[in-house]
């Protein structure tokens, strides 16, 4: 399964914590803590493809995370924020 690299953006207790995808422009996700960022990730993940799709359009392949890094565009918010892996598309319950 392909994962897509998010950085996550946690600015303190006191705010909520946002999340985006260096090769999803514009697709972000957030929540008012971590873990609620990460959980609502594959549904801005859905919602993205589906107006990638209603445009004829598909996702672009992920980079992988030595990729991005050497993007000088997306290095600089790799080595300030936390990164995690978004799997797409998400498991579903028939595989299990």
């Amino acid at each position: 399964m392909p994962h897509y690299i998010a950085i996550i953006e946690d600015v303190g207790p006191d705010d909520a914590v946002g999340l985006w995808f260096p090769d999803l422009p514009g697709c972000i996700s957030g929540g008012d803590d971590v873990d609620e960022a990460l959980e609502n990730a594959p549904d801005a993940l859905e919602f993205y493809a589906q107006e990638l799709a209603e445009d004829g359009r598909q996702l672009p392949v992920p980079r992988t995370l030595d990729e991005l890094k050497a993007d000088p565009a997306v290095a600089d918010d790799l080595r300030k924020h936390t990164v995690a892996l978004i799997e797409w598309p998400p498991p579903t319950d028939d595989a299990e």
